[in-house]
């Protein structure tokens, strides 16, 4: 990757800035329609000045082109949680908190695999970003309930380690969700297939959900999960789980090219999801 800020190329090329793209292109149909950007595996890290700029060019590029969303939800690996105290924590709070409409966030690994041991762990995550009054917290999940949609955030992590499990009180509650019999969004950090079509045995227990065969029994029975989104692999995904549409978005620390940061634009109406990953520019 050339070596040139990410900001002044961003603001060099503001005269060929991109044509408005998928969200300003459509009319807002009635105030059920549900529009929200899902970006995961930022990894911003205090120690990479890149990754601090493509933070804020993403900040930058939703406010100037996707003025009409709902919220933006952040699927984990989000600041690699590597320095003493919330240093990397708090400025990537501060970051986001420049976006014009609210930010919802679960946990990758990485916060909760902390690197040293005296960076933030679940409580002052929770504190942190799991404080917005719209959020119904149970445990370390969250529910927003918003335009007749359950959108629930699922925290997959297990305690220092990569790979991850839903534990029985995030099964129950996503459970008690789905018998409102609302669509429903799950949010979470590790996917539930081996769709990259891996073979080794550890790269499988590292990044697919290790109790997926238990989740899709219990939750993907339900007709009204409409959608789940993840991380975690940092290789883009869409398929379906019975009648679920399964997202596993692109990683946003993985670039196209030079300032070409992948994010999935989703909207919501009418019972159909509309999804198209899409980049900054």
């Amino acid at each position: 990757m050339a070596k040139i800020s990410r900001r002044r190329f961003f603001k060099g090329a503001a005269a060929m800035t991109a044509i408005p793209f998928l969200a300003e292109a459509k009319e807002t149909e009635g105030k059920e329609r549900l529009k929200f950007i899902h970006i995961t595996d930022s990894h911003m890290d205090l120690g990479n000045e890149e990754s601090v700029e493509a933070m804020e060019l993403v900040v930058e590029h939703i406010n100037n082109h996707f003025k009409d969303l709902d919220f933006v939800v952040f699927g984990g690996d989000n600041f690699n949680n590597n320095v003493k105290g919330n240093e990397d924590a708090l400025a990537y709070k501060k970051i986001v908190d420049k976006l014009h409409c609210p930010t919802y966030h679960v946990r990758g690994n990485k916060e909760s695999h902390p690197n040293p041991d005296d960076a933030i762990h679940l409580e002052e995550f929770k504190t942190l970003f799991m404080s917005d009054r719209a959020l119904k917290v149970n445990g370390k999940d969250w529910l927003l309930e918003t335009k007749g949609v359950a959108f629930l955030g699922l925290d997959s992590c297990i305690e220092g380690a990569n790979n991850g499990v839903y534990t029985e009180e995030t099964l129950k509650f996503a459970e008690s969700v789905l018998k409102s019999g609302k669509p429903t969004i799950i949010l979470n950090h590790h996917p539930y297939t081996n769709y990259w079509k891996g073979t080794d045995p550890k790269d499988i227990h590292k990044y697919v959900l290790n109790n997926t065969e238990e989740v899709q029994k219990r939750l993907f029975g339900f007709d009204n999960l409409i959608l789940t989104l993840s991380g975690h692999k940092h290789i883009d995904s869409v398929t379906t789980i019975n009648k679920t549409k399964v997202v596993v978005t692109r990683g946003f620390i993985r670039p196209l090219d030079m300032d070409r940061y992948p994010m999935r634009y989703v909207e919501i109406a009418d019972g159909k999801i509309n999804e198209k990953l899409i980049y900054t520019m």
